[in-house]
C-alpha cells in the first residue's frame, strides 16, 4: 500500500497546506466496524456478505482507513465529491451558516436559498431560470416527472435502458439497469428504448453518424407504438454515468429535443452526476449545445457535503404554475446548510478556474493517457469519456468484443473485475468499479500529479485484466 501511515494513537497525515491531521486510534477501528454492522442497514446490497471499509479522515482526491493506508479517490466517493474531501470553502460556509441560521422551512425567503438559486439560472442553458430543491437525484428526478405530467396532462415516460436515475418509486422504474428488476412493478407508466452506443451497437452502426440516425429512427418509433399523446416526457442522462460514461455521438441529443418538440413531449436532462463541472461544463447539455425542458442535479452542486438536488425548471413549464398550485414539497427543500457550499462551489469554481482546468486535464492528460493504456493491453476493448470523467471497457476477446464478465454478473462470475479492483485498492487506489468496466472520475481539485499516478495504478492493475483474455 503506498503512503501509509504508522499505525499509532498519534498517526498524523499532512495536507496540501502544509497542516497536520491527526487520525484516530487504530484501535477504534473495531468499535466502528461493531457498531456498523451491528446496526447500520447498507444500500444495494446483502447485509451478511459485505465488510465495509472504515474511513478515518479524508483531504483533497485522497482518504485514510484506520490503519493508516491512503487511497487515491478515483471515484470521487460516487462521483459527487467534485471539489474533494473537506475542501476548506465548503467546510467554512457550513459552519459560519449553522451560526447564523441553521434551518428554516421553505415556504420562506432565504438569502443563501435564493443565491444559491439565482447562481444555478445564471449557468444553465436557454431560459431554465427557476430551481425547486430537493434532498437528492432521485427526488429531483421524481419532482421533474411530476412537473411533466402536470403540465402535459399526460401520463408515460421514456426512459434509457443502460441508465439511472434513482431508487425511489418512480426514479427506479426509470432506471434502466438491473436494480429496478426487484422493485417491479412501481410505476408502470414507464416504456425504455435503446440509447446509442457504438461500441456495441443495437443496430449495427460503423460511424458515429449511423449510430445517431439509426438511434433516433428508433427512439421516434418507440413514440409512436407507445403513442405519442399519451408520453408526458423523455429523461435520459446527458452522459449515461454508472451504466457506461456513453457520450452521444454528435446531433443525438439535438435529435431528441426535435423529436419532443414535434410531439409535444417534455425533455428531461438527468445531470445528477456529470452536472457541475464533471465534464468541464456546468451542466453537460452546454457542451452539446442543447436546451431541455428540465434539468435535474445533485451530487457536484455541493460535493455531497450536505443532502441537496433539484430541477432547474424552463420558463415554458414554470409559466404553468404560476396560477396553478404545484402539488410538491419537501420540508428540507433548500435546506440552508446544504445551500451554503453549494454558494462556495461557485465561488470556488469562478476563483480557481476549475472548469477550464478539467478540460485541460482531459483532453492533455487522461484521454491521451487511456489511448495509450488502451493500445497496451489486449483486456482493454474501448476507452472514451470528457473531462474527468471516463470509462475504461475490459474485453475477454477484443475480436468478439465479449465483456470480461457477463452482464450483471455476481459471485464467482464477477471474479475478473474483482480481481482488478483488489489490486488497484491494494496499490492505494480506489477505484469505480461496474459490470465490465473500470471508471476514471476522481475529484476535479486532483493534482496532475496524482491524476498521472492514479492513471499509472490502474496501468498496472490492468495487467491482472490481461490474464483472462482468450
Amino acid at each position: 500500500m503506498t503512503d501509509t501511515l504508522s499505525d499509532t494513537a498519534t498517526a498524523v497525515h499532512t495536507d496540501r497546506h502544509g497542516a497536520a491531521h491527526g487520525l484516530p486510534d487504530a484501535g477504534a477501528e473495531a468499535q466502528v466496524r461493531a457498531d456498523d454492522r451491528a446496526h447500520v442497514f447498507h444500500s444495494w446490497s446483502a447485509q451478511a456478505l459485505i465488510d465495509p471499509l472504515p474511513i478515518a479522515a479524508g483531504e483533497g482526491s485522497t482518504f485514510w482507513d484506520y490503519q493508516g493506508n491512503a487511497y487515491l479517490d478515483f471515484s470521487s466517493q460516487l462521483v459527487n465529491l467534485n471539489l474533494g474531501h473537506q475542501h476548506p470553502d465548503l467546510v467554512a460556509a457550513i459552519q459560519q451558516q449553522a451560526g447564523r441560521l441553521a434551518t428554516i422551512q421553505p415556504s420562506m425567503a432565504n438569502d443563501v436559498r435564493g443565491e444559491l438559486a439565482r447562481r444555478i439560472a445564471e449557468v444553465a442553458p436557454g431560459d431554465l431560470d427557476k430551481v425547486f430543491f430537493t434532498n437528492g437525484g432521485a427526488d429531483a428526478n421524481e419532482y421533474a416527472v411530476r412537473m411533466a405530467r402536470a403540465v402535459t396532462g399526460r401520463r408515460k415516460v421514456l426512459s434509457m435502458y443502460r441508465s439511472y436515475h434513482g431508487g425511489t418509486a418512480t426514479a427506479i422504474s426509470l432506471t434502466g439497469d438491473p436494480r429496478r428488476w426487484a422493485n417491479e412493478p412501481s410505476d408502470g407508466s414507464v416504456a425504455h428504448f435503446f440509447g446509442p452506443y457504438e461500441y456495441r451497437s443495437s443496430w449495427g452502426a460503423t460511424t458515429p453518424e449511423q449510430e445517431t440516425e439509426r438511434a433516433l429512427a428508433h427512439l421516434e418509433q418507440v413514440i409512436v407504438l407507445e403513442g405519442a399523446n399519451t408520453i408526458a416526457a423523455i429523461i435520459l442522462e446527458t452522459i449515461v454515468g454508472t451504466n457506461g460514461v456513453l457520450v452521444p455521438p454528435p446531433g443525438y441529443l439535438e435529435g431528441v429535443r426535435a423529436l419532443a418538440d414535434e410531439y409535444g413531449i417534455v425533455y428531461i436532462a438527468d445531470e445528477v452526476m456529470v452536472g457541475f463541472g464533471r465534464v468541464g461544463e456546468w451542466f453537460a447539455v452546454n457542451h452539446f449545445g442543447v436546451v431541455p425542458d428540465l434539468i435535474t442535479f445533485a451530487k457536484g452542486v455541493n460535493s455531497g457535503y450536505a443532502p441537496l438536488g433539484g430541477v432547474v425548471i424552463s420558463q415554458r413549464i414554470a409559466a404553468h404554475f404560476d396560477t396553478v398550485a404545484f402539488m410538491g414539497g419537501l420540508t428540507y427543500s433548500g435546506h440552508p446548510l446544504a445551500c451554503a457550499p453549494g454558494v462556495a462551489t461557485f465561488e470556488v469554481f469562478e476563483r480557481d478556474g476549475i472548469l477550464e482546468r478539467v478540460r485541460d486535464l482531459g483532453e492533455r492528460v487522461v484521454g491521451p493517457r487511456l489511448r495509450e493504456i488502451a493500445a497496451k493491453h489486449p483486456s482493454v476493448g474501448e476507452v472514451r469519456g470528457l473531462g474527468l470523467f471516463w470509462a475504461i471497457e475490459l474485453v475477454k476477446d477484443a475480436e468478439t468484443r465479449e465483456p470480461l464478465v457477463p452482464f450483471n454478473a455476481a459471485g464467482a462470475d464477477a471474479a475478473p473485475m474483482g480481481a482488478v479492483a483488489t489490486t488497484c485498492k491494494k496499490a492505494g487506489l480506489w477505484p469505480f468499479v461496474h459490470f465490465n468496466r473500470l471508471h476514471v472520475a476522481p475529484p476535479l481539485v486532483i493534482s496532475e500529479e496524482e491524476l498521472v499516478r492514479g492513471l499509472d495504478l490502474i496501468d498496472e492493475a490492468l495487467t491482472v485484466a490481461d490474464s483472462y483474455v482468450v
